[in-house]
Protein backbone atom coordinates (compact mmCIF):
# COMPACT_ATOMS: atom_id res chain seq x y z
CA UNK A 1 0.00 0.00 0.00
CA UNK A 2 1.54 3.62 -0.94
CA UNK A 3 -0.98 6.08 1.08
CA UNK A 4 0.23 9.34 0.73
CA UNK A 5 -0.32 11.64 3.90
CA UNK A 6 0.16 15.16 4.88
CA UNK A 7 -0.25 16.61 8.28
CA UNK A 8 0.04 20.34 8.75
CA UNK A 9 2.10 22.90 6.49
CA UNK A 10 4.65 22.08 3.38
CA UNK A 11 5.89 23.87 0.31
CA UNK A 12 4.53 21.62 -2.65
CA UNK A 13 7.26 21.71 -4.43
CA UNK A 14 10.34 19.83 -2.26
CA UNK A 15 13.19 20.99 -1.23
CA UNK A 16 12.30 24.70 -1.92
CA UNK A 17 11.80 28.17 0.48
CA UNK A 18 9.48 28.09 2.95
CA UNK A 19 8.26 30.01 6.18
CA UNK A 20 6.47 29.11 8.59
CA UNK A 21 7.93 31.51 10.96
CA UNK A 22 8.78 35.00 8.91
CA UNK A 23 12.18 36.09 8.51
CA UNK A 24 13.30 32.13 9.74
CA UNK A 25 13.95 29.37 7.10
CA UNK A 26 12.33 26.21 7.17
CA UNK A 27 14.85 23.06 6.91
CA UNK A 28 13.60 19.94 5.15
CA UNK A 29 14.51 16.07 6.62
CA UNK A 30 13.86 13.17 4.48
CA UNK A 31 12.69 10.04 6.16
CA UNK A 32 13.49 7.09 3.79
CA UNK A 33 14.18 3.42 4.06
CA UNK A 34 16.27 1.39 1.51
CA UNK A 35 18.40 3.88 0.74
CA UNK A 36 16.59 6.53 -1.42
CA UNK A 37 15.06 3.62 -3.20
CA UNK A 38 11.76 2.69 -0.61
CA UNK A 39 9.04 4.87 1.24
CA UNK A 40 10.22 8.23 2.40
CA UNK A 41 8.38 11.30 3.74
CA UNK A 42 9.61 14.66 3.94
CA UNK A 43 9.41 17.08 7.26
CA UNK A 44 9.58 20.47 6.97
CA UNK A 45 11.23 21.50 10.35
CA UNK A 46 10.36 25.03 11.86
CA UNK A 47 13.66 26.62 12.24
CA UNK A 48 16.79 23.32 13.07
CA UNK A 49 18.00 20.99 11.61
CA UNK A 50 17.50 17.00 13.69
CA UNK A 51 21.10 16.72 14.29
CA UNK A 52 21.16 19.58 16.48
CA UNK A 53 23.40 18.67 19.65
CA UNK A 54 24.78 20.59 22.42
CA UNK A 55 26.30 17.77 24.31
CA UNK A 56 28.12 14.56 22.88
CA UNK A 57 26.39 11.33 22.77
CA UNK A 58 26.60 9.44 26.07
CA UNK A 59 25.66 5.56 27.00
CA UNK A 60 22.37 5.46 28.86
CA UNK A 61 21.14 3.83 31.76
CA UNK A 62 19.98 1.04 30.37
CA UNK A 63 20.59 -1.71 27.73
CA UNK A 64 17.76 -3.40 25.75
CA UNK A 65 20.46 -6.07 24.42
CA UNK A 66 18.43 -9.56 24.77
CA UNK A 67 20.76 -13.19 27.15
CA UNK A 68 20.11 -16.46 26.30
CA UNK A 69 20.50 -19.44 28.65
CA UNK A 70 22.42 -22.61 27.52
CA UNK A 71 18.81 -24.13 26.63
CA UNK A 72 18.39 -21.64 24.29
CA UNK A 73 20.04 -24.23 21.63
CA UNK A 74 17.77 -26.96 22.51
CA UNK A 75 15.40 -28.21 19.79
CA UNK A 76 12.27 -27.42 21.55
CA UNK A 77 8.62 -25.73 21.55
CA UNK A 78 7.82 -23.16 24.19
CA UNK A 79 5.00 -21.91 26.00
CA UNK A 80 5.87 -18.35 27.48
CA UNK A 81 3.37 -17.16 30.17
CA UNK A 82 3.36 -13.41 29.58
CA UNK A 83 0.18 -13.06 31.83
CA UNK A 84 2.49 -13.67 34.72
CA UNK A 85 5.11 -11.24 33.74
CA UNK A 86 4.99 -8.49 36.37
CA UNK A 87 3.75 -4.66 35.88
CA UNK A 88 6.55 -2.02 36.14
CA UNK A 89 8.39 0.84 34.70
CA UNK A 90 7.95 2.70 31.38
CA UNK A 91 7.06 0.77 28.27
CA UNK A 92 10.88 1.41 26.91
CA UNK A 93 12.95 0.75 30.06
CA UNK A 94 9.69 -2.27 30.98
CA UNK A 95 10.36 -4.39 27.33
CA UNK A 96 11.32 -8.05 27.96
CA UNK A 97 12.66 -9.55 24.91
CA UNK A 98 11.43 -13.17 24.82
CA UNK A 99 12.31 -14.27 21.97
CA UNK A 100 14.96 -12.92 19.31
CA UNK A 101 16.56 -13.66 15.98
CA UNK A 102 19.44 -12.24 13.88
CA UNK A 103 17.26 -9.73 12.00
CA UNK A 104 13.75 -10.15 14.03
CA UNK A 105 12.82 -9.86 17.89
CA UNK A 106 10.03 -9.80 20.15
CA UNK A 107 9.24 -8.53 23.61
CA UNK A 108 6.64 -7.76 26.74
CA UNK A 109 6.27 -4.45 27.91
CA UNK A 110 3.55 -3.87 30.62
CA UNK A 111 4.59 -0.44 31.53
CA UNK A 112 2.78 1.22 35.08
CA UNK A 113 4.27 4.98 34.25
CA UNK A 114 4.84 7.14 31.68
CA UNK A 115 8.77 7.94 29.78
CA UNK A 116 10.70 10.46 32.22
CA UNK A 117 9.21 13.90 31.33
CA UNK A 118 11.59 15.42 28.18
CA UNK A 119 12.97 12.13 27.11
CA UNK A 120 11.91 10.44 23.86
CA UNK A 121 12.74 7.33 22.58
CA UNK A 122 14.02 6.43 19.00
CA UNK A 123 14.71 2.86 17.67
CA UNK A 124 17.84 3.27 14.97
CA UNK A 125 18.24 -0.28 13.89
CA UNK A 126 14.62 -2.02 13.91
CA UNK A 127 11.06 -0.77 12.74
CA UNK A 128 8.73 -1.47 15.31
CA UNK A 129 4.72 -2.55 15.50
CA UNK A 130 3.01 -2.93 19.24
CA UNK A 131 -0.15 -4.59 19.70
CA UNK A 132 -2.34 -3.65 22.65
CA UNK A 133 -3.23 -5.79 24.99
CA UNK A 134 -4.31 -4.41 27.85
CA UNK A 135 -4.28 -0.17 28.31
CA UNK A 136 -4.94 3.28 26.62
CA UNK A 137 -2.72 6.09 26.21
CA UNK A 138 -0.63 7.73 23.45
CA UNK A 139 1.80 7.43 21.34
CA UNK A 140 3.66 11.12 21.15
CA UNK A 141 5.84 11.34 17.93
CA UNK A 142 7.48 13.83 15.91
CA UNK A 143 4.71 12.98 13.05
CA UNK A 144 2.01 13.94 15.71
CA UNK A 145 0.01 12.00 18.37
CA UNK A 146 -1.97 8.37 18.35
CA UNK A 147 -4.40 7.24 20.41
CA UNK A 148 -3.77 3.73 21.27
CA UNK A 149 -6.31 0.77 23.07
CA UNK A 150 -7.22 -2.44 23.63
CA UNK A 151 -6.73 -4.57 20.45
CA UNK A 152 -4.56 -2.46 17.83
CA UNK A 153 -1.44 -2.20 16.13
CA UNK A 154 0.73 0.62 16.22
CA UNK A 155 3.19 1.15 13.65
CA UNK A 156 6.67 2.95 13.92
CA UNK A 157 8.79 3.26 11.37
CA UNK A 158 12.87 3.00 12.50
CA UNK A 159 13.94 6.23 13.07
CA UNK A 160 10.76 7.25 14.73
CA UNK A 161 11.43 9.69 17.58
CA UNK A 162 8.35 9.27 20.44
CA UNK A 163 7.21 9.03 24.04
CA UNK A 164 4.65 6.17 25.32
CA UNK A 165 2.80 7.73 28.20
CA UNK A 166 -0.50 5.85 29.80
CA UNK A 167 -4.22 7.30 30.54
CA UNK A 168 -4.44 3.68 32.25
CA UNK A 169 -2.68 2.94 35.46
CA UNK A 170 -0.87 0.10 33.14
CA UNK A 171 -0.53 -1.23 29.79
CA UNK A 172 0.16 -4.51 28.14
CA UNK A 173 2.52 -4.36 24.95
CA UNK A 174 3.36 -7.36 22.70
CA UNK A 175 6.19 -5.63 20.79
CA UNK A 176 8.14 -7.05 17.49
CA UNK A 177 11.08 -5.71 15.66
CA UNK A 178 12.51 -6.46 12.41
CA UNK A 179 15.11 -4.54 10.57
CA UNK A 180 13.06 -4.57 7.15
CA UNK A 181 10.37 -2.18 7.03
CA UNK A 182 6.88 -3.61 8.37
CA UNK A 183 4.04 -3.23 5.99
CA UNK A 184 0.92 -4.25 4.73
CA UNK A 185 0.48 -7.86 2.43
CA UNK A 186 1.01 -6.32 -0.65
CA UNK A 187 -1.60 -9.11 -2.55
CA UNK A 188 -3.97 -7.13 -0.71
CA UNK A 189 -3.77 -3.92 -3.47
CA UNK A 190 -3.87 -3.49 -6.96
CA UNK A 191 -1.15 -1.48 -8.85
CA UNK A 192 -2.47 1.94 -8.18
CA UNK A 193 -1.88 1.11 -4.41
CA UNK A 194 -5.74 0.82 -3.30
CA UNK A 195 -7.30 -1.92 -1.37
CA UNK A 196 -8.79 -4.58 -3.73
CA UNK A 197 -12.18 -5.46 -3.39
CA UNK A 198 -11.61 -9.02 -1.96
CA UNK A 199 -9.36 -7.68 0.40
CA UNK A 200 -9.65 -8.33 4.34
CA UNK A 201 -7.80 -5.12 5.12
CA UNK A 202 -8.84 -1.72 3.80
CA UNK A 203 -6.75 1.32 4.00
CA UNK A 204 -9.44 3.61 4.96
CA UNK A 205 -9.55 2.01 8.56
CA UNK A 206 -5.58 3.05 8.79
CA UNK A 207 -5.65 5.88 11.74
CA UNK A 208 -3.18 8.76 11.10
CA UNK A 209 -1.04 10.60 13.47
CA UNK A 210 -2.97 14.22 14.98
CA UNK A 211 -0.16 16.35 14.24
CA UNK A 212 -0.25 19.42 17.24
CA UNK A 213 1.40 22.98 17.09
CA UNK A 214 4.76 22.45 16.42
CA UNK A 215 7.14 23.08 19.90
CA UNK A 216 9.83 25.75 18.60
CA UNK A 217 11.66 25.35 21.85
CA UNK A 218 15.50 25.56 23.05
CA UNK A 219 16.88 23.76 25.68
CA UNK A 220 18.25 19.95 26.32
CA UNK A 221 16.33 17.34 25.01
CA UNK A 222 17.00 13.95 25.60
CA UNK A 223 16.55 10.81 23.27
CA UNK A 224 17.37 7.50 23.92
CA UNK A 225 18.33 5.73 20.50
CA UNK A 226 19.09 2.13 20.40
CA UNK A 227 21.60 0.62 18.09
CA UNK A 228 24.25 -2.32 18.28
CA UNK A 229 22.25 -4.75 18.82
CA UNK A 230 19.76 -3.27 21.81
CA UNK A 231 22.89 -0.60 23.12
CA UNK A 232 21.24 2.49 24.18
CA UNK A 233 23.20 5.63 23.23
CA UNK A 234 22.02 8.94 25.19
CA UNK A 235 21.61 12.12 22.34
CA UNK A 236 20.94 15.34 23.64
CA UNK A 237 19.44 17.89 21.10
CA UNK A 238 19.49 21.29 21.24
CA UNK A 239 15.63 21.51 19.99
CA UNK A 240 12.16 20.30 20.87
CA UNK A 241 12.31 17.34 18.78
CA UNK A 242 8.17 17.86 17.85
CA UNK A 243 9.11 20.92 15.86
CA UNK A 244 7.33 19.59 12.53
CA UNK A 245 5.23 22.84 10.80
CA UNK A 246 4.55 19.75 8.60
CA UNK A 247 5.47 16.57 6.70
CA UNK A 248 3.96 14.64 3.71
CA UNK A 249 5.10 11.01 2.12
CA UNK A 250 4.71 7.02 2.47
CA UNK A 251 6.79 6.60 5.77
CA UNK A 252 4.68 7.54 8.51
CA UNK A 253 3.46 5.59 12.14
CA UNK A 254 -0.17 4.72 12.69
CA UNK A 255 -2.61 2.78 14.11
CA UNK A 256 -4.59 -0.29 12.81
CA UNK A 257 -7.34 -1.94 15.25
CA UNK A 258 -6.98 -5.96 14.38
CA UNK A 259 -10.65 -6.31 14.29
CA UNK A 260 -10.21 -4.06 11.61
CA UNK A 261 -8.82 -7.00 9.61
CA UNK A 262 -12.00 -8.42 8.29
CA UNK A 263 -12.12 -12.32 8.39
CA UNK A 264 -12.29 -14.31 5.09
CA UNK A 265 -14.21 -17.71 6.57
CA UNK A 266 -13.41 -21.21 3.88
CA UNK A 267 -15.62 -24.09 3.76
CA UNK A 268 -12.41 -25.86 5.23
CA UNK A 269 -9.56 -25.29 6.70
CA UNK A 270 -7.21 -23.06 5.52
CA UNK A 271 -3.45 -22.24 6.20
CA UNK A 272 -2.53 -19.02 7.84
CA UNK A 273 -1.73 -16.97 4.84
CA UNK A 274 -5.42 -16.12 4.75
CA UNK A 275 -5.18 -14.03 8.12
CA UNK A 276 -2.04 -11.88 7.25
CA UNK A 277 -2.21 -8.74 8.09
CA UNK A 278 1.31 -7.35 7.79
CA UNK A 279 4.76 -8.21 6.39
CA UNK A 280 8.09 -7.62 7.17
CA UNK A 281 10.80 -8.28 4.46
CA UNK A 282 10.67 -9.83 1.03
CA UNK A 283 8.42 -12.59 2.06
CA UNK A 284 8.92 -15.61 1.21
CA UNK A 285 12.79 -15.34 0.99
CA UNK A 286 12.88 -13.14 4.32
CA UNK A 287 11.22 -11.25 7.21
CA UNK A 288 8.29 -12.11 8.25
CA UNK A 289 4.43 -12.67 7.77
CA UNK A 290 2.08 -11.01 11.07
CA UNK A 291 -1.36 -13.08 10.82
CA UNK A 292 -4.33 -11.57 13.00
CA UNK A 293 -6.69 -14.69 13.83
CA UNK A 294 -10.03 -12.46 14.40
CA UNK A 295 -13.20 -13.90 15.61
CA UNK A 296 -14.78 -15.84 11.84
CA UNK A 297 -17.20 -18.54 10.89
CA UNK A 298 -15.18 -21.55 11.29
CA UNK A 299 -15.41 -24.39 8.34
CA UNK A 300 -18.87 -25.74 7.19
CA UNK A 301 -18.11 -28.65 5.41
CA UNK A 302 -20.15 -31.28 6.38
CA UNK A 303 -16.76 -33.30 7.37
CA UNK A 304 -14.40 -29.96 8.52
CA UNK A 305 -12.34 -30.71 11.23
CA UNK A 306 -12.31 -27.15 12.19
CA UNK A 307 -8.74 -27.36 14.63
CA UNK A 308 -5.71 -26.91 12.64
CA UNK A 309 -3.48 -29.77 11.41
CA UNK A 310 -0.13 -31.18 12.25
CA UNK A 311 2.08 -29.01 10.15
CA UNK A 312 6.38 -29.00 9.70
CA UNK A 313 6.91 -25.63 7.96
CA UNK A 314 10.60 -26.09 7.72
CA UNK A 315 11.64 -22.74 6.62
CA UNK A 316 9.76 -21.32 9.56
CA UNK A 317 9.41 -20.36 13.11
CA UNK A 318 5.89 -20.10 14.36
CA UNK A 319 5.13 -17.31 17.38
CA UNK A 320 1.80 -16.27 18.57
CA UNK A 321 0.64 -14.54 20.95
CA UNK A 322 -3.20 -15.28 22.58
CA UNK A 323 -5.31 -12.62 23.21
CA UNK A 324 -7.77 -14.86 25.01
CA UNK A 325 -7.74 -18.67 25.51
CA UNK A 326 -10.66 -19.45 22.81
CA UNK A 327 -8.21 -21.28 19.79
CA UNK A 328 -9.02 -24.44 19.03
CA UNK A 329 -5.90 -25.89 18.81
CA UNK A 330 -4.38 -24.96 22.62
CA UNK A 331 -7.50 -25.08 24.60
CA UNK A 332 -6.70 -26.42 27.67
CA UNK A 333 -3.12 -25.77 27.69
CA UNK A 334 -2.83 -21.91 27.14
CA UNK A 335 -3.71 -18.46 29.28
CA UNK A 336 -4.24 -15.30 28.71
CA UNK A 337 -1.31 -13.66 27.18
CA UNK A 338 0.27 -16.94 26.66
CA UNK A 339 3.07 -16.94 23.59
CA UNK A 340 4.03 -20.18 21.70
CA UNK A 341 7.19 -20.52 20.17
CA UNK A 342 7.15 -23.34 17.65
CA UNK A 343 11.11 -23.84 15.65
CA UNK A 344 10.89 -25.26 12.05
CA UNK A 345 13.22 -27.65 12.39
CA UNK A 346 10.60 -29.93 14.41
CA UNK A 347 6.87 -30.75 13.24
CA UNK A 348 3.78 -29.37 16.17
CA UNK A 349 0.40 -29.88 16.42
CA UNK A 350 -2.96 -29.14 18.64
CA UNK A 351 -2.83 -30.85 21.98
CA UNK A 352 -4.77 -33.42 22.87
CA UNK A 353 -7.90 -34.47 21.79
CA UNK A 354 -8.37 -30.95 20.54
CA UNK A 355 -9.04 -32.08 16.80
CA UNK A 356 -11.97 -34.39 18.07
CA UNK A 357 -13.22 -31.62 20.36
CA UNK A 358 -13.32 -29.17 17.61
CA UNK A 359 -15.42 -31.09 15.68
CA UNK A 360 -18.42 -29.30 17.46
CA UNK A 361 -18.05 -26.20 16.52
CA UNK A 362 -17.85 -26.73 12.75
CA UNK A 363 -19.75 -24.06 11.36
CA UNK A 364 -19.82 -21.63 14.58
CA UNK A 365 -18.25 -18.42 14.83
CA UNK A 366 -14.90 -18.88 16.55
CA UNK A 367 -14.72 -15.74 19.87
CA UNK A 368 -10.66 -16.54 18.97
CA UNK A 369 -8.08 -13.31 19.06
CA UNK A 370 -4.39 -13.96 18.55
CA UNK A 371 -1.51 -12.49 16.74
CA UNK A 372 0.86 -14.85 14.61
CA UNK A 373 4.26 -14.53 13.19
CA UNK A 374 5.82 -16.95 10.85
CA UNK A 375 9.98 -16.23 10.40
CA UNK A 376 11.52 -17.08 6.65
CA UNK A 377 14.72 -18.58 6.85
CA UNK A 378 15.32 -16.80 10.22
CA UNK A 379 15.94 -19.36 13.22
CA UNK A 380 15.02 -17.42 16.27
CA UNK A 381 16.00 -18.23 20.51
CA UNK A 382 14.12 -17.85 23.42
CA UNK A 383 16.08 -15.25 26.00
CA UNK A 384 16.77 -15.88 29.56
CA UNK A 385 13.53 -13.81 30.31
CA UNK A 386 11.17 -15.69 28.11
CA UNK A 387 12.76 -18.96 29.80
CA UNK A 388 12.06 -17.23 33.39
CA UNK A 389 8.39 -17.44 32.35
CA UNK A 390 7.95 -20.53 30.04
CA UNK A 391 5.92 -23.09 31.06
CA UNK A 392 8.18 -26.15 31.83
CA UNK A 393 6.11 -28.68 30.47
CA UNK A 394 4.39 -27.49 27.89
CA UNK A 395 6.94 -29.78 25.61
CA UNK A 396 5.45 -32.89 27.17
CA UNK A 397 1.50 -31.15 26.80
CA UNK A 398 0.86 -33.09 23.48
CA UNK A 399 0.55 -36.97 25.19
CA UNK A 400 -0.65 -35.69 28.88
CA UNK A 401 -4.15 -36.17 27.73
CA UNK A 402 -3.65 -39.83 26.02
CA UNK A 403 -3.01 -43.07 27.90
CA UNK A 404 0.45 -44.67 26.57
CA UNK A 405 0.58 -47.01 23.56
CA UNK A 406 1.65 -49.72 24.10
CA UNK A 407 4.75 -51.41 21.85
CA UNK A 408 3.87 -54.26 19.31
CA UNK A 409 4.25 -57.92 21.52
CA UNK A 410 2.83 -56.02 24.66
CA UNK A 411 -0.66 -56.57 24.43
CA UNK A 412 -1.30 -54.83 21.37
CA UNK A 413 -3.93 -54.69 19.01
CA UNK A 414 -4.17 -52.49 16.15
CA UNK A 415 -7.71 -50.90 16.18
CA UNK A 416 -8.83 -51.96 12.79
CA UNK A 417 -7.54 -55.13 14.19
Amino acid sequence: MVLIARRGTVPPTPHTEFYAIPGVLALEEIHGSYGFSGPWTRKIHVRAYPTDQVTPPRRGDFDLSPSFPPEADLLQPHHVRTGRMPYGKDAIRGRKTIVSGPRTRLAISKPSEDMPPETFFRNGERHEIYFVQDGEGRFRTEYGDLRFRKDVYVSLPKGTTYRVELDTDRAWFLLVESVYPIQFAPQYFNRAGQATLMSPVVETEVELPELPPYRDERGEFAVDAEFGGGKITRITLGHHPFDLVGWEGALYPFVFDIRSHHGIAREIHTAPPMHQTFQSGSVPNNGFSLCSFVPVMQGWHPKEVPAPYAHFNVDSDELMFFCNTAYEARKGVIEEGSFTFHPGATPHSPQGQAAEKSLADRGKVSPRLAVMLDTYFESMRITTEGWAYRDPEYVLSWSDTRAPVQPAGSGWESPSA
